[in-house]
């Protein structure tokens, strides 16, 4: 499914114009939706009282339609205009039903539109659509509209609530979200889900998302460049599992990384590509490492290494592996290091040999620190690279600060895709996957439960195990940044939102993929 910006929606709007629809008929085909979502929603009709909040631009007008077939169909309808409206023919018919239409200028206390609140059964939230810039002015006629409404909403009785297009208060590109926006029950978007309902705060503050087809051409929306993954995309993408394959037909992966003080993460990074799929797993880590862990995952095979002074990996690792690199078809660096000289020396030696991969490699944790320190780091990394950073990591990479990259995480992905010329998972709240020129993806999942030590590392050997198998790099990053995060969907309901460790991400993800290709 596609995600569009406002400007992007817009452009979309133009060309279902060019290609014979209409803005007459646009709203037209929007407003009917709303109508026929509003009386899902209710139920029945007969004897509902239901109150169109109407803005003075298109959202209104949309708002209005829905007011008019709402009324043939048999609901008590009243249209309350906070701030003014256009004339149109939209309101004459509605005049021509004797519809109630309430003007906010003569309400100056706003008694009016409190009695008819608190008599809705309905209210539809027709104010501001994608044009709208925050934060509202709370002196504004529709901020009152909005405060009036969220008052009515924490009575003993509140109304449901449907938005036209976006929730008044959402930024529909950032997914910022305004203190005067009240939840809906439902959004019923238009054309295409907007980018900020699939970011938080927004993402909690829309409701459900019914997203209703206006006439947009097909051509136009396949050149939209960002899409959120989905378990249906997911499905397509899974890589083949024939019945007589062996252990070398789902490819080696290569998992370097570990020192004294973090000990399991090469441990982990194995479980994921090993529970993902792959064939086989070899660990290149510590001498007294890979004595310990041994037991702990006896599938994979070893390249025990000397340590460094500092207890990490030393550079002249980097010559000891340079012929093992083509040996595995993908390879995770970085789990574990910890952030030490030799780490930078390491891993500066190290990633140009990692081309050598046919299927890639995934860059994590320290080894990105590591290459954020690098004058010349988008030239030692290759196209086939996949970096996983969370946001403190992607703040060192673009050399900004977390607030920055929080609050445009999709921007920030795409830049960094396109300064290191390859493949960026920015790890989240609906985790961010970009290419170099714009394609990007959104995870549609924001859950607490992946905030736990170690759930990074499964994900990095989740992607590899899945490059092992043969997907390119932006299909596996997407593949395990949706995989990953819906092993915590499905626990939710047993563990709750806290409690779940990264181990038991890798154990179930089988039972997930199972679930989802049967169903």
């Amino acid at each position: 499914m596609k995600l569009v910006t406002a400007a992007e929606m817009r452009q979309l709007e133009a060309a279902a114009i060019a290609a014979g629809s209409s803005e007459v008929q646009l709203m037209e085909e929007a407003g009917l939706a709303v109508a026929q979502e509003s009386w899902m929603l209710l139920g029945t009709l007969e004897g509902r009282r239901i109150l169109v909040l109407a803005g003075p631009g298109n959202n209104g007008g949309d708002g209005l339609v829905a007011a008019r077939h709402l009324y043939d169909w048999g609901a008590d309808v009243a249209v309350y205009f906070p701030k003014g409206h256009r004339e149109t023919a939209r309101l004459d018919e509605l005049r021509a039903r004797e519809i109630p239409l309430l003007m906010g200028e003569d309400d100056p206390e706003g008694q009016q539109l409190a009695a008819q609140l608190a008599a809705a059964d309905l209210v539809i939230d027709a104010l501001l659509g994608i044009g709208q810039r925050l934060p509202l002015d709370p002196a504004d006629p529709i901020a009152r509209a909005l405060a009036a409404l969220a008052s009515t909403r924490s009575s003993y009785q509140p109304p449901k609530i449907v938005a036209v297009d976006v929730p008044t208060g959402l930024d529909c590109d950032t997914g910022a979200v305004d203190p005067l926006l009240v939840r809906p029950d439902i959004t019923v978007t238009f054309g295409l889900p907007k980018v900020g309902m699939y970011q938080l705060p927004g993402s909690g503050a829309v409701g459900r998302v019914q997203v209703i087809d206006i006439g947009i051409p097909k051509d136009a929306v396949d050149a939209v460049p960002l899409e959120l993954i989905t378990s249906r995309w997911v499905r397509q993408h899974l890589p083949a599992r024939p019945a007589d394959a062996n252990k070398g037909t789902f490819g080696r992966v290569l998992i370097v990384g570990g020192s004294r003080r973090y000990r399991g993460a090469v441990a982990l990074a194995a479980a994921g590509a090993y529970r993902a799929g792959a064939g086989l797993v070899t660990i290149a880590t510590l001498e007294e490492l890979a004595h310990d862990l041994a037991g702990a995952i006896p599938e994979a095979t070893w390249l025990p290494q000397p340590p460094g002074p500092d207890g990490s990996l030393p550079g002249e690792t980097a010559i000891t592996l340079r012929s093992e690199w083509a040996a595995a078809r993908a390879a995770v660096i970085g789990p574990g290091l910890s952030l030490t000289d030799d780490t930078r020396a390491f891993t500066w030696a190290a990633l140009p040999d990692t081309a050598d991969c046919a299927g890639g490699v995934v860059v994590d944790a320290d080894a990105l620190n590591a290459l954020a320190a690098m004058d010349d780091a988008s030239a030692r990394l290759h196209p086939r690279a996949i970096l996983t950073p969370h946001p403190g990591e992607m703040a060192r990479l673009l050399r900004t600060t977390v607030p920055e990259v929080q609050r445009d995480r999709l921007g920030a992905a795409r830049a960094a895709a396109d300064r290191f010329g390859c493949i960026v998972v920015l790890k989240g709240a609906h985790t961010v996957v970009a290419a170099p020129g714009g394609r990007a993806a959104l995870c549609p999942f924001a859950n607490p439960l992946l905030a736990t030590a170690g759930s990074g590392d499964v994900l990095a050997g989740i992607i590899a195990g899945y490059l092992a198998q043969g997907a390119d790099p932006f299909t596996a990053a997407r593949l395990g940044v949706y995989l990953h995060a819906a092993v915590a969907e499905a626990l939710e309901a047993e563990y709750g939102r806290a409690g779940l460790i990264a181990g038991e991400i890798a154990a179930r993800l089988p039972r997930i993929v199972r679930d989802l290709t049967q169903s």
